[in-house]
């Protein structure tokens, strides 16, 4: 990346990590919101560019089921669980986007917290919803807005337990899903349409990059060719639902950034339906990372099949990380890309 572009970059994520953190630190300093001067602080689902250091480290946990954020936060030295251990003295959750998500998780952090919890998120994750809603159950502070999101806090007790998660639930299919997951309430389309776009014969080793609740790899272990299929996911809660969904004894499961992970030996083939947002728009570079991903993965001979909305501009990728791309299915919403011989250079 060119010297310009890259401080261009380091500057904007250096304004919008500032953002995240002014809400918590201001609210905290003008006392807007409070925390007991003792006790442990739950902190849930913080994202990478959530700024905690307002807060004591010693008696912060972070709750996170994501992996990546999981990483980040054990590698800057916080505590880290994929969910809470004993009661609190408050909780502060980073408000995810995922509705259901959301009002699940803040169910779970009054259930466990015997102070104040505190509620910051973006407009664009849905915080004026979430406000309006507490506010018809309990009585919560004068709301800070800052930076295009807002902050309150709320006394915990148990009016929230309607919106408690029920785990696990399930779908068309026989599949059981949870709250917040992708596709939690039935059979993502794209997958079904790469799943049923698969050859009968794909290799002994197969890996399944963002499993999710796994879904695509039930499909794809319809194959008796198939000796192992490696899934791999970085949402720990749509791990725990795939140990349900794959209950193959060829099936290893693998909480892991699929951006990252490394298989011990090449595989013949990588399926994938990668994500293309972690906001609200759309956001193909991370679907590219997962194309640069499982090149790496495969073997000189190895294929990737993937499905993409129509849209996302990924061939251009494809091309430089494999020697043959093409289109191997499609409608007017989506396409099925089918790469092979990944190129000697990936990345």
């Amino acid at each position: 990346m060119p010297a310009a572009t890259s401080t261009r970059c380091n500057a904007q994520w250096k304004k919008n990590n500032l953002a995240t953190a002014t809400r918590l630190t201001i609210a905290l300093a003008d006392g807007v919101v409070t925390i007991p001067e003792a006790g442990r602080i739950a902190v849930f689902t913080p994202r990478v560019e959530s700024d905690l250091s307002a807060l004591p480290m010693d008696r912060v946990q972070v709750i996170t089921t994501l992996k990546p954020d999981f990483d980040y936060f054990a590698g800057l030295g916080y505590d880290c669980a994929v969910a809470p251990e004993g009661r609190y003295g408050a909780a502060i959750l980073c408000l995810p986007r995922a509705k259901a998500r959301a009002r699940a998780t803040l169910a779970e952090a009054a259930s466990v917290t015997d102070g104040p919890v505190i509620v910051d998120g973006l407009k664009t994750d849905g915080i004026e919803s979430v406000l309006r809603d507490c506010r018809r159950r309990v009585t919560i502070s004068a709301p800070l807005s800052k930076a295009h999101g807002k902050i309150f806090s709320l006394a915990a007790g148990p009016e929230f337990s309607e919106w408690a998660a029920t785990v696990p639930q399930e779908i068309e299919g026989g599949y059981v899903t949870a709250p917040g997951v992708f596709s939690a309430d039935g059979i993502d389309p794209a997958s079904e349409f790469l799943a049923n776009s698969l050859p009968p014969k794909l290799g002994a080793y197969v890996i399944d990059l963002g499993a999710g609740w796994g879904y695509l790899s039930a499909r794809a272990l319809e194959r008796d060719s198939i000796a192992r299929l490696d899934l791999v996911e970085a949402d720990h809660a749509a791990l725990t639902c795939a140990r349900k969904n794959v209950m193959d004894s060829r099936a290893y499961l693998h909480w892991a950034d699929a951006t990252r992970w490394q298989p011990e030996a090449r595989a013949d083939a990588v399926i994938m339906n990668p994500p293309f947002h972690e906001s609200r728009a759309a956001d193909p570079d991370l679907g590219r990372a997962f194309i640069r991903a499982a090149a790496g993965m495969l073997k000189p001979s190895g294929a990737l099949w993937m499905v993409a909305n129509r849209h996302l501009p990924y061939e251009t990728t494809l091309a430089q990380c494999f020697t043959s791309v093409a289109e191997a299915a499609g409608d007017t919403r989506f396409k099925i890309l089918h790469a092979s011989r990944p190129a000697r250079k990936t990345h």
